[in-house]
């Protein structure tokens, strides 16, 4: 995908039987993901979204060109992408997951100790999956851990807990 498109949502199948979507959305505040429509697929596609309802985990909604349930179920697990520019600007200590993935990660003393593999999520705070080459090491996301995110440099600096890569 192009740098400049972000990852805003995912398809989870249909909702209901008149071509509604169960759409996951990734952004911050879920109902925001229409405010960036039209939202395009990894193929190219564009759709247009309009929220009807909060359901449980996640959204319905109506996306153009897609008016029956077996459409609608066949773009399941379709992510959805809105070009960054549409999305709201972030704070100094905030990012974007696809920011992060790929960037270098070193120690405060410079030795690299792998890249950026995932963003992970399970409520209880972001974690980084870091490919050490050799296995991979979750680090919770916090500053204490990650204390410098250097987006130019394409880097992290961490401060890992000790012992967490001492088994790769």
């Amino acid at each position: 995908m192009a740098d400049d498109l972000v990852c805003v949502g995912a398809i989870a199948g249909s909702f209901g039987v008149k071509g509604e979507v169960r759409l996951k959305s990734f952004c911050a505040e879920p109902a925001a993901i229409g405010d960036y429509a039209p939202l395009t697929d990894e193929a190219g596609r564009s759709f247009d979204v309009t929220i009807t309802r909060a359901i449980k985990n996640g959204l319905s909604a109506r996306l153009s060109g897609v008016a029956s349930k077996e459409a609608a179920d066949a773009l399941r697990g379709t992510r959805l992408f809105a070009p960054r520019d549409r999305l709201p600007a972030l704070d100094d200590d905030e990012y974007y997951h696809a920011d992060l993935l790929g960037l270098a990660v070193l120690d405060t003393g410079g030795t690299k100790l792998g890249s950026v593999k995932a963003v992970l999520n399970h409520g209880a705070g972001d974690v980084l999956e870091v490919n050490t080459g050799q296995g991979v090491v979750l680090l919770p996301f916090t500053l204490a851990v990650v204390p410098t995110v250097d987006l130019a440099g394409r880097r992290l600096i961490v401060d890992p807990p000790e012992g967490t890569f001492d088994d790769d």
